[in-house]
């Protein structure tokens, strides 16, 4: 029986092959939940090792797709796997990928705090710029699309205002 059959919703939520909690529904390229048996995007598998590189570069591919939700799970991962030093700076980035989502799905006060909150993580890193993380321009970035929030009605275009992550926009 698959995760997202009516018999496993019936008993309960999904589950995963190890028995935890998740939700099998389908979801949109903003992360949304899209009804059982509908097509969707796929998900980001959790728990990929992968290197800062080949996370900052797929992290970079999502957001420039219009995927911020699936680029927060890949820097989700990097976050849950880092070594405690660099926690604040992936959960700043992957906080700053939520902060798209909302803002790309209209919800203007989510995305201000979420915005809001990725750049304070961030701040600690800005003389570093570890892996070549533009961190002072993610800031920056982070502030221009709050600040254009207030008082807008439509969602931004993911793709459109999507940030580059590392200097020179690699």
């Amino acid at each position: 029986m698959s995760p997202g059959s009516a018999a496993s919703r019936t008993q309960g939520r999904d589950r995963d092959e190890q028995g935890r909690a998740r939700n099998a529904r389908p979801r949109d390229g903003l992360g949304r939940p899209l009804p059982y048996g509908s097509p969707g995007v796929a998900r980001q598998p959790e728990g990929v090792p992968r290197t800062p590189a080949q996370t900052l570069t797929e992290a970079q591919r999502l957001l420039d797709d219009g995927m911020p939700f699936h680029a927060h799970e890949v820097l989700e991962d990097a976050w849950k796997s880092a070594p405690e030093a660099e926690r604040g700076l992936w959960r700043g980035l992957a906080q700053l990928a939520v902060g798209l989502t909302h803002a790309a799905r209209g919800n203007v006060t989510g995305a201000g705090a979420l915005l809001d909150r990725g750049a304070k993580a961030l701040a600690p890193y800005a003389a570093t710029g570890p892996y070549g993380i533009d961190v002072a321009g993610l800031m920056g970035w982070a502030r221009r699309v709050a600040g254009s929030l207030d008082g807008r009605d439509t969602p931004v275009s993911a793709a459109g205002t999507a940030p580059r992550l590392r200097t020179g926009g690699a």
